[in-house]
């Protein structure tokens, strides 16, 4: 006979949730997607509405993460399997095979979606079983290990930006908050560092480094490269233009600064 199952679907991302919901509807049939939820806190309230088999849980959640749902989901009389969907690479994976729960490493390939999806039937079909003959029953597996060493690896991997950044005027080495720069522009051999001074005026300095090695150093949600030789402090940005010939541009302290077409997908929504 076919075993219906229900599941609920945390992630923060919109695309991700609708192609996992799209993807189990393939895969996984008898399964039905009672809820969805945007954060930890939403799912934790749709859960307890629910009550469904399955949640296929993303670490990183605003709001409640997923580590932290987890450890409350697992104190549930009857805690639902528990599916965590990852961005972490293989190695750290690794914390995921030593458990009796699954993972989806990020982007969720069907085969593994499938193999997952088999692994959990088995499991609901052995719980099942257990309820009929409660003799036979085992106990839930304990993921505190699990969680324990996964929140290790995510603080462990949080990005280290820079927050200060030495450069040169003339003979003179200068110490510059990061907060403080308006833009890098890559010359030949340097990037020109432009920092806005307390009069408004902008003020050069030079460090000997490439601009892409810099770039692995700045926080992606601060600093944009709009072009191939410059890289702008999102929070100077006073507007953007487009000219008739479609050409973007950004105007920073009176600065003209071009977007190239492939960098201007970064200002769409805005």
């Amino acid at each position: 006979m076919t075993q219906f199952s229900t599941a609920i679907i945390a992630d923060d991302e919109p695309l991700l949730r609708h192609h996992l919901n799209r993807s189990l509807a393939e895969v996984w049939p008898e399964l039905e997607i009672v809820a969805s939820a945007e954060n930890g806190k939403e799912a934790w309230l749709k859960i307890n509405e629910h009550q469904p088999d399955v949640v296929f849980l993303d670490i990183r959640m605003p709001e409640l993460d997923g580590m932290a749902l987890a450890n409350k989901l697992k104190k549930m009389p009857t805690p639902p399997l528990i599916v965590f969907i990852t961005a972490y690479d293989e190695y750290a994976v690794k914390a995921f095979e030593q458990s009796a729960v699954d993972y989806l490493l990020k982007p969720i390939s069907e085969s593994r979606l499938q193999t997952a999806c088999t692994k959990l039937q088995h499991q609901l079909s052995m719980q099942q079983s257990e309820q009929k003959h409660p003799s036979n029953a085992q106990s839930q597996p304990d993921i505190s290990a699990l969680i324990q060493q996964i929140q290790q690896l995510s603080t462990q991997s949080e990005p280290q930006y820079l927050t200060w950044i030495k450069a040169s005027a003339g003979d003179d080495i200068h110490l510059i908050a990061i907060s403080d720069v308006i833009y890098f522009k890559a010359e030949d051999k340097y990037v020109s560092v432009f920092k806005r001074l307390p009069n408004n005026a902008a003020q050069e300095y030079i460090i000997r480094t490439s601009l892409k090695e810099l770039l692995a150093q700045l926080n992606p949600d601060s600093f944009w490269q709009i072009h191939r030789s410059t890289v702008v402090n999102v929070a100077t940005i006073e507007k953007v233009k487009k000219d008739l010939a479609g050409r973007m541009s950004v105007i920073i302290d009176g600065q003209k600064l071009p977007v190239s077409r492939t960098a201007q997908s970064l200002f769409k929504g805005m």
